[in-house]
């Protein structure tokens, strides 16, 4: 459990003081760090074996999926890493990120989700903290074991570099991200912390 606390703690604390203003960057990470709390607080939710293992953490709060016709999807968010050789440190200060997918197909509507990712491996972390990734292409991915009792070293777990979970109107679920794209968000990066990163 102290770990699970030390990730959400770096959303939540680990601002800049010139950050804490409440720009729309700051009330991002204060967003992210709730929503990771709550889904973290889910009885069947993300096992905290797998998040005690995870190299970076990913949460994108409020990701607004729309589709008329063609869909997509796209959401602004955070990610933190362990710091130290092999990932194997601290959790970061967050960085800023974007998701964005798309789809074709009928559809017509509009939805709200809040997606956490972990990063299970080095390669992985290397891959999204590098550039632009897409899920599936550039970094495996696979919807996420949920629950007390999902084992960690179960086929999947071991073979992706990026699990998925989903929570939509009070449903909680390991989702598939596959053809969607993970991006730093420069400009709010250098909002936040006054350089790129």
């Amino acid at each position: 459990m102290k770990r699970a606390a030390g990730v959400i703690l770096a959303f939540l604390l680990a601002l800049p003081v010139q950050a804490r203003d409440q720009s729309r960057e700051s009330k991002r990470l204060e967003a992210c760090g709730h929503v990771l709390k709550e889904i973290l607080d889910i009885p069947d939710g993300i096992p905290k074996s797998l998040l005690n293992k995870a190299e970076c953490v990913i949460v994108i709060p409020s990701v607004l999926k729309f589709a008329i016709g063609i869909g997509g999807s796209f959401g602004r968010g955070a990610i933190t890493c362990r710091t130290g050789e092999h990932f194997a440190g601290t959790w970061s200060a967050p960085a800023l990120f974007a998701l964005e997918g798309g789809n074709i197909g009928f559809q017509l509507g509009g939805q709200a989700t809040d997606f956490v990712l972990l990063v299970m491996n080095q390669k992985g972390a290397n891959s999204i903290l590098s550039s632009k990734v897409k899920l599936g292409a550039d970094a495996s991915a696979a919807a996420g074991p949920k629950g007390r009792d999902a084992a960690a070293d179960t086929d999947i777990v071991m073979k992706a570099e990026v699990l998925s979970y989903s929570r939509s109107r009070g449903l909680f679920a390991g989702i598939s991200l596959e053809g969607s794209t993970l991006r730093s968000d420069g400009s709010a990066n250098k909002k936040l912390y006054g350089r790129e990163l």
